[in-house]
Formats: structure tokens, sequence, C-alpha cells
């Protein structure tokens, strides 16, 4: 576990309804790249009985359940993005993530609402912290948002076959969405001395030894 000193941005604006940081329960962030094992440590976070908020998953259920944002989407992306109330998942991302442009479109849209769901969820939580897991923390700048972030890295090829074991993509295809994400060095550029940097490139059991001292670590904060 190692720990960055580096000055955080003087650019932050607090998004609007963001869980008070000056509350007793910490709101953590946790992300990696593809292939961390940020899944797998969120996980383990929840074995230790601490409650985890998976925003990759709130934003799909969201795409579906959430009428402002389906009818935001379908003005922004035109029709045929849901039939018969359905997502056409594969149709928006042809047109959500055809040029950055139009990603930062869907993001626009997505994130604000996935904001508001967490922001309810983390006042319902009673627990020493509580974490948000979410791929893109500091692409979308929620990173600012945190008490403290843990951030997963393992080393670039062994996260290339991680991904390709689980998912049955090539080696190409698994390399071409990795490109499309921050790379380790520029998110680790963006952490403070109270964040928390774990090194997946060994076992599970190396990431829960990690993870157990972070969330010491935590509970000592928040108590």
């Amino acid at each position: 576990m190692m720990i960055v000193m580096v000055i955080r941005p003087p650019s932050f604006i607090p998004l609007p309804s963001q869980p008070n940081p000056h509350e007793t329960m910490l709101h953590v962030g946790l992300t990696g790249s593809i292939g961390s094992g940020k899944s797998t440590a969120a996980a383990q976070f929840e074995q230790l009985g601490i409650p985890v908020y998976y925003a990759d998953d709130a934003a799909k259920r969201l795409m579906t359940d959430s009428a402002p944002l389906r009818e935001a989407i379908e003005r922004e992306f035109g029709p045929g993005i849901y039939l018969d109330g359905v997502l056409q998942r594969k149709e928006l991302a042809a047109r959500a993530f055809a040029s950055d442009e139009s990603t930062q479109r869907i993001n626009a849209l997505v994130h604000p609402a996935v904001h508001d769901d967490f922001v309810a969820w983390f006042a319902q939580q009673s627990a020493p912290y509580a974490v948000r897991e979410a791929a893109i923390l500091f692409e979308s700048g929620t990173y600012q948002n945190c008490d403290a972030v843990v951030l997963v890295e393992a080393p670039l090829n062994l996260r290339v076959q991680r991904v390709m074991q689980r998912s049955g993509l090539t080696e190409s295809e698994v390399r071409q969405r990795i490109a499309r994400q921050w790379p380790d060095a520029q998110k680790r550029a963006l952490t403070t001395p109270k964040d928390f940097i774990l090194d997946n490139s060994g076992s599970e059991d190396a990431l829960r030894a990690q993870v157990v001292a972070v969330d010491a670590e935590l509970r000592r904060r928040g108590a």
C-alpha cells in the first residue's frame, strides 16, 4: 500500500446534493482500470461489512428505470435507442461512443443521474464509511467528492490476460478498450496523501490483506 503526495487541482466545484464531507460517515471512492481487480476489492470490502455502491450497475439500471433519463437520451441520440421501453445497448453504444464528443454527451446525461441516485443511497447507509465503486471515478471528476480514494493497480499484461480469460475478447480488443481509459499514472497523479493505492499484481489473498489494512485505517478515520 502506497501513499502519493500530489496537490489536488484547484478547479473543483462541488456537485449539488453531494454527500457532506463533514458528516461522520466517510465517502470513499474505489476505482481501477479494466482488469485491475477493483470489483474483487469491492467484494472484499463488502465481506468486511462495508456498503458498496456500484456506479456502473446503477447507470445501467437508471437508463432503463428512470423516465427522465430515458427521455433525455432519446432526445439527444434520436429514436431507436429504446424499443418498447427496452434499451438497445448496441445501438446506444454505436451512437454514444462513436466519438469523444458523443461520449461526453452521454456522460453528461448519465453521470448526474447516477450521482443523485448515489446521494439517496448514501443517506440510507449506516457504517464507518461507504464505498462508491466506479470505473471512471477520476475521469468524471467524482473523486473530488470523496473523503478518500482507493485506486487498484495491476501490470498491463496481467490486466489483459485477466480480461481475455473472463470475457472471451481477443488481445487486440482488450487493448483497444484499455487504450480508451486513462493510464494508471494519470490517475495516480491525482491522488493525495489521504488516498490508497493497492497493488493487485499478486494473489487474491494478497489483495485482501491490503483491503483489510485500508479498512482498519478508514474505520479509524470515521470513528
